[in-house]
C-alpha cells in the first residue's frame, strides 16, 4: 500500500467512508491541498500507531476547537472520535478542558459542535452533577429527577465502592433513569469529596447518606451499593430503617476482613498510588482489561489518582465494618448480587450474607467480576429494579 492509498484508507476510517469523496471535490480545485490531506495528514500522521485512534481523534478535536474557525473539520472529527471509542461524557469534558487554556468562546463553540453531533446520533447528554454541602464537606451528586410515570416509586440511590466515585454507576444510571429517579454521589474521601475529613467507619458514611437524602428531599429510597457501598447501604438500613424501602447489595459482605483492610491501608501509605494499581487485576476480568474500554480506563485512573491518605482511610473505615448479628433486623426486600469470578468477594461470602438477612434473594452472575456495574451493566440494572 503506497502513501496515497494508505492515506485514503485512514481518511475513510476516520470519516465512515466519506473522506475520499470530500478530497475528490478538493482535488477539482487544488491537487496540492488534496494530496496534502490524503498523503501527509492521513497517510503519514494519522496512520502511525504511536497514539491510538481514540487518542488521536480526541487530540484532533481539542486542537481544532482551540484554534477556532474549524467548524467543518470539527464536524468530521467529533463523529470520528465517537467511532474510535470516545463517549459523550469524554467529549463534554474535552470542551470543558479547553476553557482554561483557549478561552470560553472557543470552549462554547466546541460544545455546540459536540452537542450537534450527539443530537444527530440520538445520544443523550450526560446528566450534570450538582454540588451539595454535607456538614463538614462538599460532594457532587447526579440526580436524574423522576421520569413521567414514576410517581409514587421511591428513588434509587447508588453508592459506589472504595477508590471509585459516582461515575462507577454511569451506565447503570442511563438504564434506570427512564423508569426511576436515580441519585449517585461521591462518598467522603472519593471523587469531589477527596481530602474531606476521614470517616471513622461505615456508620459515619451512612450518616452522610442520610444527610444527602435530607438535602435532596428524599424520605425513602431503594439503596444499591457495591463493595464498600454495600456496607454503607446496610448501615443506613439498620440505623434508619424507615429511610430504606429496599436494598441491592452487590459484591459485598456482612463483615469486612479487618486484616486485609489494614494491610491494604498500610500498602497505600508506604507505596503511594503505585501500590494501588495491581488491584485492577483483582477487580476486573482479564477480558475487560484486555479490551481497555471506558470502564477499565476509568478504574485505572481512579486507582492512580486517589490520594494515598484517602486510600488508607477508606480501607480502615471498611475494616471496621461488621453487621453480623444485626442483619436479622432488616425487614425490607433485599437482593444480594455476586459474580462467580469475583476473588475479592467470593460467592460464598455473598451466600453467607444472604442467609443472614430474612427473605433475601441471592443472584449469582456467571463469570461476573467484582466491578459488576462496569462489566455487567444490563444484568445489574435489571436486578436493581
Amino acid at each position: 500500500m503506497d502513501r496515497t492509498a494508505r492515506g485514503r484508507h485512514e481518511f475513510g476510517l476516520a470519516t465512515d467512508g466519506r473522506g475520499p469523496v470530500a478530497t475528490g471535490v478538493v482535488r477539482q480545485a487544488s491537487r496540492v491541498l488534496a494530496e496534502g490531506v490524503e498523503e501527509f495528514i492521513f497517510g503519514d500522521v494519522f496512520s502511525q500507531s504511536t497514539l491510538s485512534a481514540r487518542e488521536r481523534e480526541l487530540l484532533t478535536v481539542a486542537v481544532l476547537a482551540a484554534i477556532g474557525g474549524a467548524d467543518n473539520q470539527l464536524g468530521v472529527h467529533v463523529p470520528a472520535a465517537l467511532r474510535c471509542g470516545a463517549d459523550p461524557e469524554e467529549m463534554i469534558a474535552l470542551c470543558e478542558q479547553i476553557a482554561p487554556y483557549a478561552g470560553f468562546p472557543r470552549a462554547l463553540n466546541a460544545l455546540r459542535a459536540v452537542r450537534g453531533v450527539l443530537e444527530d446520533r440520538g445520544l443523550p447528554l450526560p446528566v450534570p452533577a450538582a454540588r451539595v454541602r454535607l456538614g463538614d464537606h462538599e460532594t457532587l451528586v447526579v440526580d436524574t429527577g423522576a421520569p413521567e410515570g414514576a410517581e409514587g416509586a421511591d428513588p434509587v440511590v447508588l453508592v459506589h465502592s472504595l477508590v471509585t466515585d459516582r461515575r462507577l454507576w454511569r451506565d447503570v444510571i442511563a438504564l434506570l433513569a427512564p423508569r426511576r429517579r436515580v441519585i449517585a454521589y461521591d462518598l467522603r474521601g472519593h471523587g469531589h469529596a477527596a481530602l474531606a475529613p476521614p470517616a471513622p467507619g461505615c456508620a459515619a458514611l451512612a450518616g452522610d447518606l442520610a444527610a444527602l437524602m435530607d438535602a435532596l428531599g428524599v424520605a425513602s429510597a431503594h439503596v444499591a451499593g457495591v463493595s464498600l457501598g454495600g456496607c454503607v447501604a446496610q448501615e443506613l438500613a439498620l440505623a434508619h430503617p424507615g429511610r430504606v424501602s429496599g436494598l441491592t447489595l452487590v459484591s459485598t459482605f456482612a463483615r469486612a476482613p479487618r486484616e486485609v483492610c489494614e494491610r491494604r491501608a498500610a500498602d497505600g501509605e508506604q507505596g503511594g498510588n503505585a501500590a494501588m494499581v495491581p488491584s485492577l487485576a483483582r477487580w476486573m476480568s482479564p477480558l475487560a482489561l484486555a479490551e481497555d474500554g471506558w470502564g477499565a480506563r476509568y478504574l485505572r485512573d481512579r486507582l492512580r489518582r486517589m490520594p494515598a491518605g484517602d486510600w488508607a482511610a477508606g480501607w480502615r473505615a471498611l475494616g471496621g465494618f461488621d453487621a453480623t448479628g444485626r442483619l436479622g433486623a432488616l425487614a425490607v426486600p433485599v437482593a444480594v448480587v455476586v459474580g462467580t469470578a469475583d476473588p475479592v468477594t467470593p460467592p460464598a461470602e455473598a451466600e453467607a450474607l444472604a442467609r443472614a438477612i430474612p427473605g433475601a434473594v441471592l443472584h449469582v452472575i456467571e463469570g461476573g467480576s467484582h466491578m459488576l456495574p462496569l462489566e455487567r451493566t444490563e444484568e445489574l440494572a435489571a436486578l436493581i429494579t
